[in-house]
């Protein structure tokens, strides 16, 4: 969670939804998982905000490629964030590709640190709940016919997912982008 509101595109989510499903399977405490995740999610986000703010907008442009901010995402969501203020940051947690790195664009456009700090906790009280809310309620749906459709492949498929994810984001990082 804190990996993902830094601002590295970690699909926080997953684990919100899949903490969820655990939760209500017994395996975690609801109330443990909703608030160590809001916690996460607003940590995560004000250490992304503080490394924007201090190094700008110029190492965002410069080092975005290798978190996967293309040149018109980070465009785009700057205009986002210019144009709404702190309602861009409190919705960009419910838009994929923009939740991760909403924080380190609204520090490197120098949003004053006290609006950031109260619309992002709102944001992640929000949102986190309603992720978490989500695989809760799968669990509760559909979680009889899912554990028995896994069954015993649980293990394997779980290796499977850590292993192309991780195999992803090795080519990811050790692929160079072209000179120009």
């Amino acid at each position: 969670m804190i990996l993902g509101n830094v601002g590295l595109p970690v699909p926080e989510e997953m684990v919100l939804a899949l903490a969820g499903f655990l939760a209500h399977r017994g395996d975690l405490h609801l109330p443990t998982v909703i608030a160590v995740g809001a916690l996460a999610a607003i940590v995560g986000d004000n250490i992304g905000y503080w490394l924007g703010r201090r190094y700008g907008p110029e190492a965002l442009e410069r080092y975005g490629r290798y978190i996967w901010v293309s040149a018109e995402r980070l465009e785009k969501v700057s205009a986002f964030i210019a144009r709404y203020g702190g309602f861009a940051v409190f919705a960009a947690r419910f838009v994929p590709g923009a939740r991760f790195f909403a924080g380190p664009v609204a520090g490197a456009m120098g949003m004053p640190p006290r609006r950031f700090i109260v619309v992002n906790a709102l944001g992640a009280l929000v949102y986190v709940p309603y992720a978490v809310g989500l695989g809760y309620a799968v669990s509760y749906g559909a979680g009889h016919i899912i554990e028995r459709f896994v069954g015993r492949a649980e293990p394997v498929i779980v290796a499977a997912i850590a292993l192309m994810t991780l195999a992803f984001v090795v080519k990811r990082l050790f692929h160079r982008a072209p000179a120009h």
